[in-house]
């Protein structure tokens, strides 16, 4: 099998606020790959003490643990322990109801020989390739579904919207969002290739319009992910009107992606 993966910050003098990962079990058989994309929370207070890099860094590090030591949990059972193991870290000394509270999309693979599992949480996006070539993606919709005037405040978004009915679920410091995570189970024989990415890096297709999904998977396949990620950054820097692709809030966002070949 070949993975390929890249972090890229999208401001240097920032941390990078996504995590990604990919775990190998000891006995060789099967694998995972784990990104989560850190929330950038709005000016002011999130009743945590602890930045998002570090949240996402201990989310990502339970995650990629538990999904390759605890195989007879599913995908949303594993991401549920993460959440609570990481959670038990800080709850003495932070607000964790807060809605502000340190949080983060979620992308997640396992195989093993028989199997393909999936899940996805919110707007971080996984590619599947099938054996004939057709590239199917995972998506959490309920973000996108959501409309600009229901978006246009945070304190409205905090009210109303987040990690609420009705609104879109990230992973912060309730085990029970897992059960809201888009999830499945394939043949392995089903999956030829996959891919996990962050919104920084899906937005080549659901930004610029670059290509297809289909498109953006080879691009992963055939130049590899610096090139997905580098790509992305020159359609960032062409486009000099801050707001020229509705819903883009960053000019560069961190960008993440994933490739796995099986």
């Amino acid at each position: 099998m070949r993975t390929d993966l890249v972090s890229d910050p999208g401001d240097a003098a920032r941390p990078n606020e996504d995590f990604a990962a990919v775990g190998l079990p000891a006995s060789g058989q099967g694998g995972c790959v784990v990104v989560l994309d850190g929330v950038t929370p709005p000016n002011g207070e999130t009743g945590c003490l602890h930045s998002v890099p570090w949240f996402t860094a201990r989310l990502g590090g339970a995650l990629t643990e538990l999904t390759v030591s605890s195989r007879d949990l599913t995908l949303p059972e594993v991401l549920a322990r993460a959440v609570s193991r990481t959670a038990e870290t800080h709850a003495d000394t932070c607000d964790l109801s807060h809605p502000r509270t340190p949080q983060a999309t979620v992308a997640v693979t396992r195989w093993s020989a028989d199997t393909v599992e999936y899940l996805v949480l919110s707007d971080s996006v996984v590619l599947l390739q099938g054996p004939d070539g057709t590239v199917t993606p995972v998506l959490d919709g309920r973000l996108a579904r959501l409309s600009r005037s229901a978006l246009a405040t945070d304190a409205l978004v905090d009210a109303t919207l987040r990690n609420r009915e009705g609104g879109f679920f990230t992973a912060a410091a309730d085990p029970s969002v897992a059960a809201r995570a888009v999830a499945g189970v394939l043949p392995r024989r089903e999956v030829r290739a996959m891919a996990a990415l962050t919104d920084g890096a899906t937005r080549w297709t659901e930004r610029f319009r670059a290509g297809d999904w289909a498109a953006l998977l080879r691009v992963l396949a055939e130049e590899g992910a610096r090139s997905l990620v580098d790509r992305v950054r020159e359609l960032e820097r062409a486009d000099r009107e801050p707001r020229a692709f509705l819903g883009r809030a960053k000019t560069h966002d961190d960008a993440t992606a994933v490739y796995a070949e099986l």
